[in-house]
């Protein structure tokens, strides 16, 4: 029988397919009907031809179900192929990573299947129905293809593309021409004073840089990795501020000295301390604009990178938690008003979402918070935060240091040219050309290979066979090794870096963002032991170089010297960056009483939104339970869908101390005052921790900016303010900063138009918590309970979700009392210690009419609330104000009758009141201050107008 070396899997014509139903779905999205079925079939195509045994063998052992699937070998479509049936094959690019192909080449291994060579996959849609060749085109271009990693396959093409080879020519960029500058400004986007830095830099040397030189440059001195505009000096009116991070969130957690902060801002990660000689480490990262162009790659890689910050902080840390928050357009935006070049948000949102699950649940690590937010202004840019928490012991917190002689070994995936100028195409402004432009910026992530980088390197940490670590990030081998070899110096061996494929010239190796790699510093007397641990457990380890004594980068491809850096130009020789700025205030008319409908049918309007609804798709495709320690959910209650306020962990088995992590972000009201916006969400983080027992005893903050142009004056201007809110609020609450991240530059251009994100502000928290069996969840729990507020509410609706729902801005933005906060909170915290709180939810979007919403549908139960008995700051003319405020640092709490008392002694000093009761009717009832009921609505009401905008 002939060979061949291509096999399709297919369902059984009697199995339901549910990736076809879900793309038919998706195309009724996009208005196209017609489609009576859509099946899905994957292909595996194998570089040498097979005897048809052998692909049997593979098919039935490896590849189908048979309970499920029917496979078929041959180099044309199987037998399903029904008749009217709509053809539409989808491979990877050349050079994209197949992650599931190089999973399967492992296992024909394993099978003693050698002869098959490289694996490449494939999908193919069968699409049958009354569908016009104008919609098949739409459902590729919308659905199936994304042009970055994939393309529509033709037969003609070979199956698996062969490698070409490289020919070594050594490239320099002339700097001795204007026109030679100017090509270098245009490709890598230095300013100025930078190109003018380099430029007499090599004058002085008497040469020209090598590419790989300049390209170093580029990427060690990109906004991504060296945070230019937070260090620039900056005019902002009479004053300056030079260094905008020492001097605010660095300086704020210098100033606290809390003794409990282990490592902050000198590794990839902070660190504090835990508990019985255990650390914690904790990191948030941004992968937008990768996202923008490929949001499953983008979203996979970025979680995966976060997890290797982890990994690479002190001398690795395990980790434990993962978290993330997503920023789209709204999912319902008309394919009418989406700009050309750029995805759907609810394409984004689904693929970023799938990249951050399958990689997380894959690596083993569980998804426990976050969030998700909706504004048309991220249409073109969305915003993706992952971020991780891992637990390490103390002794090994301090990032190590390397010695000149020691090998330099990089351990993991291999190198290949995806992720090729990732850090400075992070650094730029996104176009309608992007997706097109920066086919080489996105990486492809394998969490197979990484969960078993994680596991063989916490071995060789125990083992003690190497002296430092860290991570191939942004930048990759060039900032990784540039970074960790400037207290010595370093010679690096290009071509002995494994490689993907062949043909790759020295520079892209040198700057390939290829994921899942980690570099060591290893003592030669170490070497062998260690490449025989990677070995056994098949994971690649190579040395490519030394640690040297001489402070400068030496690189080199076989004989030849393609780089020659001083450690001290490389890393010193950037100048600081000049920017001015000003204070813009924004916001718009507070509206009047007219504009809106009656209170219960806001309430249900509002509860419906973008920003409120239920989240509870996303989250339920997450794995919490992995790894056994969470204590409390994301979704909490009596049917498990309540909206948790914090997550909390027991990561000791022998120890009941937890770990609580949260998060607060609010773009809109940075719209009015980017200062009360960074206010607002350190101080809604805090409340959360609070809120689910903890206190502030041992409690950091990372902060994550994200921010549209900051060489416009008004947007530098609203970062420097939102920095100093972060001084301000860190030093009252006593919460030092331990790390963060910022990304710039998240604009789009559409037809001459600028299309800048909000202002973004992402404060996650980690926080130590003395007994996990104090934990409290925010579901109400018996009828009887008692009802109280904490805080004040003052008419405080600028950027508010009630404004929002009916199209309004607002002037009066949400602020922060800090010092009356952290009173209110260290009160709370004792009453929950002390067992005396049932239930208790923070009040943030909606204010108090939502979250007595959530409570009660999560709970199950009912309450009876008066508006007259809440402590006002102020005279506030209408019920609507007060039940929709958004006012900051409030709590709803139950406390039960039995103890109610000792619970409003504690709470003494304390504006706070007891407004209401908990029922056993299934209904939420308000009254308003004039006595009549100003809302009376059942529970499954409120619940299904939270609900049902999300469920897909």
């Amino acid at each position: 029988m002939a060979e061949t070396n291509r096999i399709e899997i297919s369902l059984k014509p009697d199995q339901p397919d549910a990736r076809g139903k879900a793309l038919a779905r998706d195309a009724i999205d996009l208005g196209i009907s017609g489609i009576a079925e859509i099946r899905v079939v994957s292909i595996y195509h194998f570089a040498s031809a097979l005897p048809h045994t052998t692909l049997e063998q593979i098919a039935r052992r490896l590849l189908a179900d048979p309970v499920t699937q029917d496979y078929h070998l041959g180099t044309t479509p199987g037998p399903d192929t029904s008749a009217g049936s709509h053809l539409i094959e989808v491979a990877y690019n050349p050079g994209v990573a197949d992650p599931v192909g190089d999973t399967i080449t492992k296992a024909l291994e394993d099978m003693d299947i050698t002869a098959a060579g490289a694996v490449a996959t494939g999908t193919r849609y069968l699409i049958t129905g009354d569908v016009s060749q104008a919609a098949l085109d739409d459902i590729c271009a919308r659905l199936l293809v994304n042009p970055i990693i994939q393309h529509v396959a033709h037969e003609a093409e070979p199956a698996v593309a062969s490698a070409t080879g490289y020919d070594f020519q050594l490239r320099h960029y002339p700097l001795d021409s204007a026109a030679g500058r100017a090509a270098v400004e245009a490709r890598f986007g230095f300013f100025p004073e930078e190109l003018a830095a380099i430029v007499a830099h090599f004058k002085s040397l008497g040469r020209d840089p090598t590419d790989a030189e300049i390209e170093t440059l580029a990427q060690t001195w990109s906004e991504h990795c060296v945070h230019k505009t937070f260090s620039s000096r900056i005019d902002l009116g009479t004053r300056v501020v030079d260094n905008l991070l020492k001097s605010t969130i660095m300086r704020a957690t210098r100033e606290l000295d809390k003794p409990w902060c282990l490592s902050v801002f000198v590794d990839n990660a902070g660190v504090i301390e835990f508990d019985a000689g255990q650390a914690l480490c904790f990191k948030v990262e941004t992968h937008n604009h990768p996202s923008a162009v490929e949001p499953y790659g983008g979203a996979a890689t970025g979680i995966g990178g976060v997890i290797r910050d982890v990994l690479g902080t002190g001398l690795a840390a395990r980790p434990i938690l993962n978290t993330d928050v997503f920023c789209f357009a709204a999912p319902d935006l008309p394919y009418a008003d989406l700009p050309s070049g750029v995805l759907h948000p609810r394409r984004l949102f689904k693929g970023v979402r799938a990249g951050v699950a399958d990689y997380g649940n894959r690596m083993g690590i569980p998804t426990l918070n976050g969030a998700v937010c909706f504004d048309p202004r991220y249409v073109g840019n969305p915003l993706v935060y992952c971020g991780t928490l891992g637990i390490m012991p103390a002794d090994r917190a301090q990032m190590g240091m390397q010695q000149p002689g020691d090998q330099v070994v990089v351990a993991g995936g291999r190198t290949g040219r995806d992720g090729i100028h990732g850090v400075t195409f992070a650094s730029e402004q996104l176009t309608h050309e992007s997706s097109r432009d920066s086919v080489t910026s996105v990486q492809i992530g394998n969490p197979i290979v990484e969960k078993k980088l994680l596991d063989v390197l916490l071995e060789a940490r125990d083992r003690g066979l190497y002296r430092r670590i860290t991570d191939c990030g942004g930048g990759g081998l060039s900032s990784a090794v540039g970074e960790m070899a400037e207290e010595t110096g370093v010679r690096v061996e290009l071509d002995k870096i494994p490689l993907k494929y062949q043909g790759l010239s020295y520079g892209e190796i040198w700057i390939s963002e290829s994921q899942e790699r980690m570099l060591l510093a290893v003592p030669p007397q170490h070497a062998g032991a260690l490449m025989a641990l990677f070995a056994a457990e098949n994971v690649m380890a190579t040395v490519i170089g030394e640690f040297t004594d001489t402070k400068r980068l030496e690189l080199f491809y076989g004989d030849h010297q393609v780089g020659d850096l001083e450690m001290s130009f490389l890393h010193g020789g950037y100048p600081q960056i000049k920017g001015r700025a000003e204070i813009v205030r924004g916001g718009g008319p507070e509206p009047e009483a007219t504009s809106f409908e009656a209170p219960a049918l806001s309430l249900l309007k509002v509860l419906g939104g973008w920003n409120v609804c239920s989240k509870e798709w996303v989250i339920r495709q997450y794995d919490h339970e992995v790894q056994g320690m969470n204590v409390l959910k994301p979704l909490v209650g009596e049917c498990e869908d309540g909206p948790g306020d914090a997550a909390i962990l027991k990561p000791l088995p022998d120890s009941n101390k937890g770990v609580i992590v949260s998060c607060g972000i609010n773009t809109r009201y940075g719209d009015i005052d980017p200062y009360w916006m960074a206010a607002s969400v350190i101080d809604e983080a805090l409340r959360q921790v609070v809120a689910v027992g903890g206190n502030l005893e041992r409690v950091a903050l990372l902060d994550n900016f994200c921010w549209g142009d900051t060489t416009r004056p008004e947007n530098l201007g609203a970062l420097v303010r939102a920095c100093e809110a972060c001084y301000d609020m860190a030093m009252v609450y006593g919460t030092p900063f331990i790390s963060g991240k910022d990304s710039l530059n998240n604009e789009f251009e559409h037809q001459s138009q600028r299309i800048s994100i909000p202002h973004t502000l992402l404060i996650s928290v980690v926080g130590v918590m003395a007994d996990v069996n104090r934990a409290v969840s925010m579901d109400f729990k018996a009828p009887g309970g008692h009802v109280y507020i904490l805080g004040q509410t003052f008419a405080e609706l600028g950027g508010s979700e009630y404004y929002a729902a009916y199209g309004f801005l607002g002037s009066r933005v949400p602020r922060v009392s800090p010092k009356t906060a952290k009173q209110t909170m260290d009160a709370l915290g004792a009453a929950s210690a002390r067992d005396l709180v049932r239930a208790c939810h923070d009040l943030s979007d909606g204010g108090l009419g939502v979250a007595l919403a959530e409570m009660a549908f999560a709970g199950g139960h009912g309450a009876a609330v008066d508006l007259s008995r809440l402590p006002l700051g102020e005279d506030i003319a209408r019920d609507d104000l007060i039940l929709f405020s958004e006012s900051n640092s409030r709590f709803l709490v139950e406390v039960a009758p039995e103890h109610a008392s000792e619970f409003e002694t504690l709470m003494e000093g304390i504006q706070h009141a007891d407004i209401g009761v908990v029922t056993a009717a299934a209904n939420l009832e308000i009254k308003g201050r004039g006595g009549g009921s100003l809302i009376s609505l059942p529970l499954h009401d409120l619940k299904e107008a939270w609900q049902r905008p999300m469920r897909w």
